[in-house]
């Protein structure tokens, strides 16, 4: 039997999923854009592993758009966006241990964030229940 207190608390943590999705969606597309239109931002010199910076960058674009999307529908309490939010949070912590190297301090705060977004969907984001 759940309490007033047991909903407002899911509802807080909802809030902080979608807020965390979309901040790191919006984010995540600025990024991408940037890196499609190869902006001074990034250092001109760089290797990459996988491709080009350009690539990168789409990969950036599709992640973000994905977040924004994940974070409208958990914000409307969809199952679905439930579900798209777990599965974009997964992708960016998979992106911040690849640049982990690069920037560990802002890595280990991305992981942080999108394990608590993870947390949050799991426990809380049934809208069934």
């Amino acid at each position: 039997m759940s309490t007033h207190s047991d909903d407002a608390r899911g509802y807080g943590w909802l809030l902080f999923a979608a807020t965390m999705l979309g901040l790191t969606g919006s984010l995540n597309a600025l990024i991408g854009l940037a890196a499609i239109g190869q902006s001074r931002v990034f250092a001109g010199d760089a290797t990459y592993v996988f491709g080009s910076l350009r690539s990168l960058g789409w990969a950036l674009l599709l992640v973000g758009v994905g977040q924004l999307v994940a974070a409208f529908g958990v914000g409307g309490r969809a199952s679905w966006g439930r579900w798209a939010g777990i599965a974009v949070a997964g992708l960016n912590i998979l992106g911040h241990v690849v640049f982990a190297h690069a920037y560990p301090f802002w890595s280990l705060i991305a992981i942080a964030l999108d394990v608590l977004v993870i947390y949050a969907l799991t426990v809380y984001g049934d809208p069934a229940a």
